[in-house]
């Protein structure tokens, strides 16, 4: 399957889009490092590790619905994701003080919904590139937060399968930004 950067997105939002999926790759990585550093204890560094990631995704979504303009079509899946990212992050911090197992449904609420929107954003901007690794990762999203949900309610222990979930989405991110790299010089 052959695919190009829509006429409008080539130089400009393709370069900008790879950028980002190269900052969300890395961010993801050392993210996922500190939580598996500080797993399966609660306490401060947890709360804050678990409130920095939807920050994190709420200002990538940001940088990105400002540096897609010229794209027809909503943004309503973005920013929607946007205020439930921060509502999210809100919840994280007081649900980790709880316990774990409050903290991972909220996880799971979280990346089922943003997965959707990922998922729904992706299939709409398919036409720019590299977003077949995005479709699978909301897909994938949604299915990882049902499971962190499920899980929640066994009384878990230890929310270290979200270091797992975040390098996991790092690596969808990377994919992208490397299918966006190749069609962005063929395009030029």
């Amino acid at each position: 399957m052959t695919t190009t950067l829509h006429p409008a997105l080539a130089a400009p939002f393709g370069a900008t889009l790879r950028r980002l999926y190269l900052v969300r790759f890395a961010f993801a990585l050392v993210w996922a490092a500190l939580l598996l550093l500080t797993s399966p204890g609660e306490g401060p560094l947890l709360t804050v590790l678990l409130v920095v990631y939807p920050l994190a995704d709420a200002a990538a979504v940001l940088w990105q619905l400002r540096s897609d303009r010229r794209t027809p079509g909503s943004r309503a899946a973005e920013r929607i994701n946007v205020v439930v990212s921060v509502a999210v992050a809100v919840a994280l911090g007081w649900a980790s003080t709880v316990s774990v197992a409050a903290a991972l449904g909220v996880w799971g609420l979280w990346a089922a919904a943003s997965g959707l929107a990922q998922l729904v954003t992706a299939v709409r901007r398919r036409s720019s590139g590299g977003q077949v690794p995005q479709i699978l990762s909301g897909a994938l999203s949604i299915v990882a937060g049902v499971a962190f949900l499920a899980q929640s309610f066994q009384d878990a222990t230890s929310i270290a399968g979200a270091g797992g979930y975040a390098v996991l989405g790092g690596l969808f991110f990377l994919v992208s930004a490397i299918r966006l790299t190749v069609l962005l010089r063929r395009a030029s």
